[in-house]
This record gives structure tokens, C-alpha cells and sequence, in this order.
């Protein structure tokens, strides 16, 4: 069986996963673009969104290593779109018509809808009865692949109070955001049995892999 992972989830330094104001025009919350400016450049970013050749290096090896072996992905509503509540409109993502992840897709959401079929192998079932049940269907098609939890911070936080993550990557991005969504706040990652098992800096961000101890 594969593992269930958080890989190339990047912070601020004072621990935000995202900036203030998330919406339509700010998809990442005022200032949390500059979380990302380690993996825009890379080779796997640029390929991934169709554009020219990109750098290679510490930075793309950590997002290329993110993408593979993936059977499923679980993420929050608040990664899959800006609205709230009821589902008014046949919003589909931000990613166009062929998103970059080609395999079942769970979205964490408290209102029900239908799931949504696109390009390049991409399905995206719409789960509202929480991180476990999102979790036992995303088992049920990644075989001995892993299973990635994408974001949003508060996703991230309730695998990890709740012990279901085996191991994180995390990117700390050398920008200040003050405020936003943080990932860290009410957990002791000590005390929930994990360590840090890996600390390699580049010249744009520090990437931190985090496992739970044997």
C-alpha cells in the first residue's frame, strides 16, 4: 500500500499556507504568490502548464518527485474554488480544461454535487462526509500507489490532528505574509509522532520532509 502524503506545500516563514482574502482574483490570498516562486520556474511547472523550458536543479527534482506515484488526491473545497456554500454555478476549477492531476480527485465540501468528468483522465468526486470517508474512497482506487492531500492549510491540519499522514514535504518560502491561512496552529507535530527526517536548502526555499517516527 502507498502512503498518504503532503508534498510541496509551501509556507511563509511565520507559518501561512495561503495569504489573506482568498478569492477569484486572489486565488492564493493577498501576497501568497510569492509562497510558489520556488516551483513557477522549474522545468515540472512549466511542462505541467505548457510553457517553455524551465530550470533544473534542488528545486525541480522536489517537484517532480511530488507528482509521481500519486493514485489519488484528496484537497478542500478551498482549493478547488473560491465560492462558498451551495453550489450556484458549474464553476470548474482553476486549471482549464485538463487540470495537472489525471487521477481521481476527492473534494472535501458540505454540499453535494455531482462529480465532475474533464480531460487527461481527471475525475472529481465531491465528498461531504469528511476527511475519512474521502480517505477510504481515495484507497479504494490508488492501489499500492499514494495518496496526495493537497491543500488547503486547514485540510492539511485535520490529516494531521487526526494521525491518517505519513509523511509531509514542506517548502518554506523566504516571504513574510502576516497573516492568512496557517497550517501549524493547535498541533504538536512532537507529540503526534513526527520528526523531521530531511532539511535540504536551495537558493529559493528550504525543503523540509517530515515523517512519523518508527
Amino acid at each position: 500500500m502507498g502512503k498518504v502524503r503532503v508534498s510541496a506545500f509551501a509556507v511563509s516563514i511565520d507559518g501561512f499556507g495561503a495569504g489573506p482574502d482568498q478569492d477569484l482574483n486572489n486565488p492564493l490570498g493577498v501576497g501568497g504568490k510569492g509562497l510558489h516562486e520556488w516551483f513557477f520556474p522549474t522545468k515540472t511547472f512549466r511542462e505541467t502548464h505548457g510553457g517553455d523550458a524551465g530550470s533544473t536543479g534542488i528545486d525541480n527534482d522536489f517537484a517532480e518527485a511530488s507528482m509521481q506515484n500519486v493514485g489519488a488526491w484528496i484537497m478542500g473545497r478551498n482549493m478547488f474554488t473560491p465560492a462558498r456554500g451551495p453550489w450556484e454555478f458549474e464553476w470548474k476549477g482553476w486549471w482549464g480544461p485538463n487540470p495537472p492531476y489525471h487521477v481521481p480527485t476527492f473534494v472535501l465540501t458540505h454540499h453535494a454535487r455531482p462529480s465532475l468528468a474533464m480531460e487527461g483522465d481527471n475525475i472529481f468526486h465531491f465528498v461531504t462526509g469528511g476527511i475519512e470517508e474521502a480517505l477510504t474512497h481515495a484507497k479504494s482506487v490508488a492501489g499500492d500507489k499514494d495518496i496526495r492531500i493537497g491543500g488547503g492549510a486547514s485540510t492539511v491540519r485535520q490529516y494531521l490532528k487526526a494521525g491518517l499522514i505519513d509523511e509531509l514535504h514542506i517548502v518554506m518560502s523566504p516571504v513574510l505574509l502576516g497573516s492568512g491561512e496557517p497550517l501549524f496552529t493547535g498541533l504538536n507535530l512532537k507529540a503526534l509522532g513526527y520528526e523531521c527526517a530531511e532539511f535540504t536548502p536551495s537558493a529559493k526555499a528550504a525543503h523540509l520532509l517530515i515523517k512519523r517516527a518508527n
